[in-house]
């Protein structure tokens, strides 16, 4: 039981980070790379239910992100884990989205964008949990 709670710690420590990350970006988007870059208008966003949505869904592959970091990197100190596990999460959403702007009639720069802040929502999430087990916030996953 007392991993189930270590677990559920680092996910909602990952699913806040990535939920930050996401509402920071969409401001972002929205306030200055859409305002001032023509090719990238397509970011901008108001406020509204499909925002909400997407901000859910941040929140969870946050949480979900955090609960596998846990896993993935257990008490080790191997860098390729924690960037294979960033790159694992941010990759699949960043390319997922790639491929979304391949199909629709806007152009692909907007896209990749939204790849990269994939990328870095990850990056910060895993850099939030990192701090956390070494503050012993929460606790890495024992091996044994």
């Amino acid at each position: 039981m007392a991993e189930r709670i270590e677990s559920l710690k680092a996910g909602i420590i990952g699913g806040l980070c990535v939920c930050f990350s996401f509402a920071i970006a969409s401001l972002l988007n929205t306030f200055v790379l859409a305002k001032y870059f023509q090719t990238l208008g397509c970011l901008q966003s108001d406020v509204n239910w499909r925002l909400l949505v997407s901000l859910a869904v941040a929140a969870f592959t946050g949480f979900l992100f955090g609960i596998t970091y846990r896993y993935i990197i257990r008490s080790d100190r191997n860098p390729q884990l924690k960037a294979g596990g960033v790159l694992a999460f941010g990759l699949v959403r960043g390319l997922t989205q790639i491929e979304l702007g391949w199909n629709s009639n806007c152009t692909i720069w907007p896209f990749l964008v939204l790849a990269a802040e994939s990328l870095l929502w990850f990056m910060l999430a895993a850099i939030a949990l990192d701090l956390a087990i070494q503050f012993r916030w929460v606790k890495p996953f024992s091996s044994i």
